[in-house]
């Protein structure tokens, strides 16, 4: 249960903040919901609170958790075995919809393994840049640093 102003982080799209909690008549069904404003990109989103969990809405990471995430970052072990590419994109989107912040730093971590081996294609760069911009956010607002500071830490992690 999140109350209004509390941060959360709703899969795929990032960090956001719960504006309000409605309640709004839609298909002749009266719900409650969340309104979430993505901090990225200022997008508004409007989830059922019955549905919340199985959506994957979750709080953001302890701070005690993030050497788990930075130990994921520095293995060199590939969680997603070779293949197409567009089966490996497949598997690593599956990866980031979970909302998983250690299935992100995986996603983050093989696409960064694979691209010093050869050249990712399109939809892997865009992956990769999506996986590391919701990596930073959430570990700079979870550590209250800037996103540079924590995109440095990361970058030697991932060396």
């Amino acid at each position: 249960m999140f109350n209004i102003g509390d941060l959360a982080v709703y899969p795929a799209h990032g960090v956001g903040k719960i504006e309000s909690i409605e309640s709004k008549s839609i298909g002749g069904q009266k719900q409650d919901y969340y309104i979430i404003r993505i901090l990225e990109n200022d997008m508004k989103i409007m989830i059922p609170i019955r549905n919340a969990e199985s959506v994957g809405l979750r709080q953001l990471i302890h701070s005690d958790e993030i050497p788990m995430v930075y130990d994921i970052l520095r293995s060199r072990e590939v969680s997603v075995n070779g293949g197409t590419w567009n089966r490996r994109y497949r598997e690593y989107m599956e990866k980031i919809k979970t909302g998983s912040i250690y299935e992100l730093a995986q996603v983050l971590r093989d696409l960064t393994v694979l691209k010093g081996d050869k050249e990712l294609s399109f939809g892997e760069r865009k992956m990769l840049d999506t996986a590391r911009s919701l990596l930073l956010k959430e570990i700079s607002i979870v550590r209250a640093m800037s996103e540079v500071d924590v995109e440095r830490e990361i970058f030697e992690l991932l060396k």
